[in-house]
């Protein structure tokens, strides 16, 4: 069994916080960081699955160097190895960016299981996720409260206001945990001390030009023929198509 976690460096959400000037993001100038906490639970569940059938887990993160001490912290309690896709401007990149370079990274390295966090505790835009799945062509089940791993399936439980909906798909699968899955474990300090010998592989990720999908959606020329999808909910399925057409999804 192979398992990836994807994580997020985040500001504490134990402490207090203000927006920046222009009111666009958080002013990090004098907060910590953390794990976000619905990638905490994953990270748990990723340790608990290998230590229930065995294999190798890994945790991945896109941001700048600082964010080692988030990857050391998911070594420190259990997890196998630990990826970097380093980039100072992380700010500047947009759910489907992150998702873009998460999938053409993983995309070879043959992981029977993907988990996140249903969402980040800054961005809260519950996306990357369910665009890691679909750009690798996964099934995915997102906001998860229970997991269990049978040979090659997996079945999956989410809580609903009916109660339980479960579903159960064949691996490899991609799955978002929401906070409440689990109660995850603190390092301990020998953990905290073998995770320091551990590499982190860097590299590179590799960001989609947005100008390409922007010039896939520009403006018809004028006396072209407009192509009419249909209106409402009946032309979301035309116009997903279309977009995929135009390779702008």
């Amino acid at each position: 069994m192979k398992v990836l976690v994807c994580i997020k460096r985040v500001p504490d959400t134990g402490g207090g916080f203000r927006l920046t000037p222009d009111s666009k993001r958080v002013d990090t100038t004098n907060l910590g960081f953390a794990i976000s906490p619905h990638e905490e639970c994953a990270v748990e569940e990723a340790i608990r699955i290998i230590e229930k059938h065995g294999g190798s887990s890994t945790v991945l993160t896109l941001g700048p160097t600082a964010a080692q001490e988030q990857l050391r912290e998911a070594l420190a309690k259990g997890v196998s190895s630990a990826i970097l896709l380093e980039t100072e401007d992380y700010e500047s990149w947009d759910a489907g960016a992150v998702a873009q370079a998460i999938a053409e990274t993983v995309r070879s390295m043959g992981f029977d299981l993907l988990l996140f966090g249903n969402e980040s505790a800054d961005a809260c835009n519950y996306q990357v996720g369910l665009r890691v799945a679909h750009l690798l062509d996964l099934p995915c089940v997102s906001g998860i409260k229970a997991l269990e791993i049978q040979e090659r399936r997996a079945i999956a439980k989410r809580d609903s206001p009916e109660g339980w909906e479960v579903y159960e798909l064949s691996l490899p699968a991609v799955f978002t945990v929401k906070e409440g899955i689990n109660v995850p474990r603190h390092p301990s300090l020998r953990g905290i001390m073998s995770a320091k010998k551990i590499p982190i592989e860097q590299k590179k990720p590799i960001r989609r030009d947005p100008q390409m999908a922007r010039e896939l959606l520009k403006k018809p020329q004028e006396g072209r023929q407009l192509e009419i999808l249909g209106q409402g909910v009946e032309a979301v399925a035309k116009v997903a198509t279309k977009l995929r057409e135009l390779g702008a999804i």
